[in-house]
């Protein structure tokens, strides 16, 4: 029997199989289309790439959302309630991958000099990690205290 090569493909496009798995579900199906893709499915032949494509485009999303939220954030230093650095989360997620000694060190010396490390959320609010840096530079400022007055 032959098979028609215009249903071949559509069957190739549709299932994504191989041209001999599309010929041999026609032929046995006498090149009923619908038939082949039922047969097809019957024996776990038909491949489904949009499945993939959806879960790809879904991390890329997780990602995008991710970025934007950071872009929104803001990474502030305050001193004395007077802002000294605000730049984007994001950026300063990307300065301390690329430069993490740098960025420890300024972290560091920020705080020994009573400087405040805050956290600001795309709608205002302070980020919980606030609390813990808050007490962090609270305790190496009075470490600091107590060493300026032993000297």
């Amino acid at each position: 029997m032959s098979v028609d090569l215009n249903l071949v493909d559509t069957l190739r496009e549709r299932a994504n199989v191989s041209y001999e798995e599309a010929v041999d579900a026609l032929e046995k199906n006498n090149n009923d289309l619908v038939g082949a893709l039922i047969y097809l499915e019957k024996i776990n032949k038909i491949k489904d790439n949009h499945q993939e494509t959806k879960e790809r485009n879904n991390i890329w999303d997780k990602i995008k959302n991710i970025i934007n939220k950071g872009n929104k954030s803001k990474f502030i230093i305050l001193k004395n309630d007077t802002t000294v650095l605000s730049i984007p989360l994001t950026l300063a997620v990307i300065i301390t991958i690329f430069a993490p000694y740098i960025t420890l060190l300024a972290l560091l010396i920020a705080i020994i000099t009573n400087h405040k490390i805050k956290i600001k959320k795309d709608n205002g609010e302070d980020s919980k990690a606030n609390a813990v840096m808050d007490n962090v530079s609270n305790s190496i400022n009075n470490v600091t205290c107590k060493i300026k007055e032993e000297f």
